[in-house]
């Protein structure tokens, strides 16, 4: 059986696909699942995360099959990849490229992190008539969540007009999460407090919804 595709994709820049991507993996695979963390974005900022975790943990120890792909290779490598891991992860790039939508196409869902203000609101359409032309479902997250309670709330309105699902789970605006990516660690893997909780409950809300 194959494993279940997942794509993170957000045509807004600064959105944190990466940090979602990173922390999302490493969660999944600290539950037992065999996950490949594929990186088709020309910025390369999660293949720069990567050999910083190797370099920590030593070549072949990251605990991820990884992969940093670009071009007319992007839609073969899913698909192999698929074939012997339980979970794909794709980072996309941020605007509508041949990579980006072809990693759309080939997925059981999409990610669409989005911040909790207007601007980002806003820009988060075209991603979503993305998913929607290549027939997959999306689903929003909310990142990077301030503690103003009432601004999150009102965003939260606005983006379900929109009509596409939105995850329970939110992830907060958290320093931990920063400082674990500067350290090549995943979230989850010790002492991510509150932070650690929000991604565990994101990743098992997600798993819920694509039965992987």
């Amino acid at each position: 059986m194959a494993g279940t595709v997942i794509t993170i994709a957000q045509q807004k820049g600064g959105a944190g696909k990466t940090t979602l991507a990173t922390h999302l993996a490493l969660a999944w695979a600290g539950q037992g699942r065999k996950v490949a963390l594929l990186d088709i974005d020309p910025q390369a900022s999660l293949a720069a995360w990567h050999r910083l975790r190797e370099e920590r943990l030593g070549a072949g120890n990251s605990g991820l099959d990884f992969a940093a792909i670009t071009g007319w290779r992007v839609a073969a490598e899913v698909e192999r990849r698929a074939r012997d891991h339980d979970i794909v992860l794709v980072d996309s790039p941020p605007h509508a490229e041949t990579e980006a939508r072809i990693a759309v196409r080939a997925a059981a869902l999409v990610l669409v992190p989005v911040q909790p203000s207007p601007m980002d609101v806003w820009a988060t359409k075209p991603t979503l008539e993305l998913a929607k032309a290549e027939k997959v479902p999306a689903l929003l997250v909310l990142n990077r969540v301030p503690p103003r309670a009432n601004l999150t709330e009102a965003m939260v309105i606005q983006l379900d007009e929109l009509g596409v699902a939105i995850a329970k789970a939110r992830i907060g605006n958290r320093v931990a999460l920063a400082a674990a990516m500067s350290e090549g660690r995943g979230i989850t893997e010790g002492g991510g407090g509150r932070a650690a909780e929000e991604f565990t409950a994101l990743a098992k809300e997600i798993l819920r919804r694509v039965k992987a």
